[in-house]
Order: C-alpha cells, then structure tokens, then sequence
C-alpha cells in the first residue's frame, strides 16, 4: 500500500509540474502596445480638439502628455499625435490670450 501511494504522489508531482509548464506555453504573449499608443494618439487629437472650446486648462496638457507618449512608444499615428500635441500647446495660448483679456483665470465668451 505504501508503494501505491509513493507512485501517486509522484505521478501527482509530475502531472503538476507538467501542467504548469503546459500552461505557460500556452498562454498568449501580451503585443508590444502598439494599439495602445494609436489610442493615445487618438485621445490627444480629440482632446486637444475639445479643450479648444472647453476646459482648455485641463485637456490642453492631457493632450500634450498623451501624444508625447504615443510619439516616444513609436506609434503608427503620428500625424495624429503631432496634430494632438499642437492642439494641446494651441489651447494653452488661447487660455493665456483670454485670461489676459480679462486679467482673471476665468473666462467666457459672454464678454
């Protein structure tokens, strides 16, 4: 009886060890991010685009850091991340060109 269960606890181990092994071999590598930069590139377009009307304060550096990352990660957008990264400086100079008008932080286009 005792060898039996030294020959189970064995056949376990192995069957352990060889499903672990199994199973990092079958588990898919993750792609390098390249999805995930285009997405960037993305976001910085639109968000640049929006912070031109809106929220210019928050959106317009989201929009620079969102596209500086997608450039240096290497995306296949770059004339999206480029034009997220102009419209990203271009609504902190509207920002400062309204906030001196009205010499306030706030602004509106109510006058």
């Amino acid at each position: 009886m005792e060898l039996t269960a030294e020959r189970t606890a064995d056949s376990t181990a192995a069957d352990t060890t060889e499903a672990a092994g199994s199973t990092a071999e079958r588990t898919p590598e993750r792609p390098t991010g390249r999805r995930d930069t285009n997405g960037m590139a993305v976001a910085s377009f639109v968000l640049g685009l929006l912070g031109l009307l809106v929220l210019n304060i928050f959106l317009g550096p989201v929009a620079i850091v969102l596209a500086g990352i997608a450039l240096w990660r290497g995306t296949d957008r770059k004339g999206r991340a480029l034009l997220g990264l102009g419209l990203g400086v271009a609504d902190l100079v509207v920002l400062g060109v309204l906030v001196s008008m009205d010499n306030t932080v706030s602004w509106g286009l109510a006058g």
